[in-house]
């Protein structure tokens, strides 16, 4: 299977702290893969390292091609990026906020396409945020500007999507929505690489990586038994992971 993200030795120490020690993992194309684990265990810094939003030792690698061999505008297109609790211009309307994601796509002080306006609005659609493209972000509550940071990072169009917490302010039903927009993703053969503190959602993705204290404890399919244990292991025995119909859950013990 293809890397979709790779890295050797991966390394990064913020301030005196050394957060990610020695990080070597190949994140396979066209598959969901959650990152896991207890709170400091380096989950953030590991997608941002990923993302190159951070300097770092050892190589990471997109696609194939070292990313510092990437091209800014090249990588932007290549690969989208949600961060944990992004602040956006307030007074910027949901259209324009949407409409960010496409810079990558367009010349210096080119004005929107077609094409950029058509991507746009399957964004804002996908995410259900289409009705409020003319009101400013700011009157937004948390889980709607959610919604539109969701459809800045949809708008890109990339072949690789990171999210950290991109379930933050949303409720079930929206959880539910955001699932099978990810689902939908994959099947269009685009990778998407997320974060989630919400366990039983993560135990939907097609992998698991399981982090604790700077180190990848494991990785594998989320329906191997050898998973489940590492996972139960690193939050210190306190969930345990159940089969209820044809779904993994945890649960507190």
């Amino acid at each position: 299977m293809n890397a979709a993200l790779q890295t050797t030795a991966l390394g990064v120490v913020l301030g005196e702290a050394e957060v990610l020690h020695g990080v070597s993992i190949a994140l396979p194309a066209a598959r969901w893969t959650s990152v896991v684990g207890p709170n400091g265990a380096g989950k953030s810094t590991l997608l941002k390292a990923l993302a190159g939003l951070l300097p770092h030792s050892g190589e990471v690698q997109l696609l194939g091609r070292p990313l510092a061999a990437w091209r800014g505008r090249e990588r932007a297109r290549a690969l989208a990026w949600l961060g944990q609790g992004e602040h956006g211009a307030d007074d910027l309307s949901v259209w324009d906020v949407a409409m960010l994601g496409r810079l990558p796509h367009q010349a210096w002080l080119a004005q929107p396409s077609a094409a950029d306006r058509a991507a746009v609005e399957q964004a804002l659609r996908a995410t259900q945020a289409w009705d409020w493209r003319e009101r400013a972000l700011g009157a937004l509550s948390g889980g709607e500007r959610q919604r539109v940071l969701l459809a800045r990072l949809l708008a890109v169009n990339a072949q690789v999507l990171l999210m950290d917490e991109p379930l933050a302010n949303l409720d079930p039903p929206h959880q539910a929505d955001w699932l099978q927009l990810v689902r939908g993703l994959v099947a269009q053969g685009k990778t998407v690489v997320s974060v989630l503190h919400e366990i039983g959602v993560a135990l939907h993705a097609d992998r698991l990586l399981v982090v604790d204290q700077g180190r990848v404890r494991h990785h594998g399919a989320c329906d191997d038994p050898a998973t489940h244990r590492a996972l139960e292991a690193v939050f210190d025995h306190r969930i345990a992971i159940h089969q209820l119909n044809d779904r993994w859950v945890a649960l507190p013990v």
